[in-house]
């Protein structure tokens, strides 16, 4: 049987489209590594630090991010976020697939890395809010921010959506059920690029 390198999907999406939901399923299944994320935003309740994300003080992110540490970074919604090289590389490197759940400003650094470990393993896909109502509604039903955060993330959500196009794969959003088989569809053909495999 023919070994592989690992596959690094990197999904985007705005708020509320799902992304997250299908990242931490496919991981839970065990098939994949799930890369956690670094931010300076405090945790939302019921959120674990090492688990939802690494929850780090500006200081923190600040050096850690003048130490080289950082695959990608961003600014989202007034707070840092960024993806730690140690999260991806290694597993790549064991023939482990990671999927990341990254905004639009991340992907477009992680396309443009010179590593070439990178840049064989790398994939991208876009998951799309059914419409404008949904995504609004999917927002406003989480309970967890205000009138005013949900207005910015419609707004940020709004300019996210008209990236879609940058990406190979794009999903519109639609049962959770389907959303995952059609996840589950694009990782699987893309372990079977002859160009991830070693020889017979």
């Amino acid at each position: 049987m023919s070994e592989r390198t690992g596959v690094l999907l990197v999904v985007s999406g705005p708020s509320g489209s799902g992304k997250t939901t299908l990242c931490r399923k496919l991981a839970d299944s065990g098939e994949v590594h799930y890369s956690i994320s670094c931010t300076t935003r405090p945790p939302r309740p019921g959120e674990e630090n090492g688990k939802d994300y690494h929850f780090l003080t500006r200081t923190d992110f600040e050096q850690r991010l003048a130490a080289g540490d950082f695959l990608e970074h961003a600014v989202v919604h007034e707070n840092l976020y960024g993806s730690l090289k140690s999260e991806v590389i290694s597993y790549l490197q064991t023939g482990t697939d990671v999927v990341m759940d990254i905004d639009v400003q991340g992907a477009d650094q992680i396309r443009d890395c010179p590593d070439p470990e990178i840049h064989q393993a790398f994939i991208d896909l876009f998951v799309m809010p059914p419409s404008e109502a949904e995504l609004h509604h999917r927002l406003s039903s989480r309970g967890t921010d205000s009138a005013e955060i949900i207005a910015l993330r419609m707004t940020n959500a709004l300019e996210e959506m008209r990236h879609w196009r940058r990406y190979a794969y794009c999903i519109v959003s639609s049962t959770k059920e389907r959303d995952y088989a059609q996840f589950q569809a694009i990782i699987a053909a893309e372990r079977l690029r002859v160009s991830r495999l070693s020889e017979f």
